[in-house]
């Protein structure tokens, strides 16, 4: 065998050697090990906090029956908001408007219609509401918003309860951020929006709210 070959089966022959002799502690984190973006508890909201809503994390949805089979389902993009809380650490406001033009069911032909006149009329209104200012806490939990709505330039009374609602810090944020996901039940019909209602398109609606917020700096308030 020349020499040049011997050399080289040599060295293939000692990286292997290498790797295999390699502790297996060093191929892998320690057990147990947090990753760098694991998120850390924080407690319930900060007092007097204020908290703006972050819009990657925060989308209201839909879903309305189609025929009596199956459902429909749309979501929107927020333009923005945010949560006050109150000397006693209660949520004492909320406040999140949602972009009607950012509709998303999967399918570009309903999204035009249903920025249309005959469903929302997003030219004329473009921007939805939620403000509720009347929170109901229980053993230190959120569990319903009372509020109201607005959608087409009309405002009604919506409750919406809560699923879960909770506080971390954000590896990300480095800063405290609280949200949850909510619920409701409303006909559209009190909102002026009729269309399909006698082709068999139902009138109620259920609405989802997910939502997370960034407390803002003291020094910004």
């Amino acid at each position: 065998m020349p020499t040049a070959s011997r050399l080289s089966l040599h060295r293939l022959c000692l990286a292997a050697a290498l790797v295999l002799s390699w502790p297996t502690h060093a191929q892998s984190p320690a057990a147990g090990a947090a990753p760098e973006m694991a998120a850390r508890p924080a407690g319930p909201p900060q007092p007097g906090g204020r908290y703006v809503v972050d819009p990657t994390h925060t989308f209201v949805l839909y879903e309305m029956g189609h025929y009596g089979t199956s459902t429909n389902r749309g979501r929107f993009g927020t333009r923005d908001g945010q949560v006050q809380v109150d000397a006693a650490g209660q949520l004492a406001r909320v406040d999140v408007s949602f972009d009607m033009a950012s509709i998303n069911t999967g399918v570009d032909l309903l999204n035009r219609h249903v920025q249309s006149s005959d469903f929302l009329n997003v030219a004329d209104f473009p921007t939805g509401r939620y403000e509720a200012e009347d929170v109901r806490i229980e053993e230190g939990r959120v569990q319903v918003l009372r509020g109201r709505l607005t959608l087409m330039g009309q405002t009604h009374p919506v409750d919406m309860r809560a699923v879960r609602f909770n506080c971390y810090v954000s590896p990300l944020h480095g800063r405290q951020v609280c949200g949850g996901d909510f619920e409701a039940e409303i006909l559209r019909s009190q909102w002026g929006i009729n269309w399909g209602l006698q082709f068999g398109f139902e009138d109620r609606v259920r609405l989802l709210v997910q939502v997370e917020t960034v407390l803002v700096p003291a020094a910004a308030r």
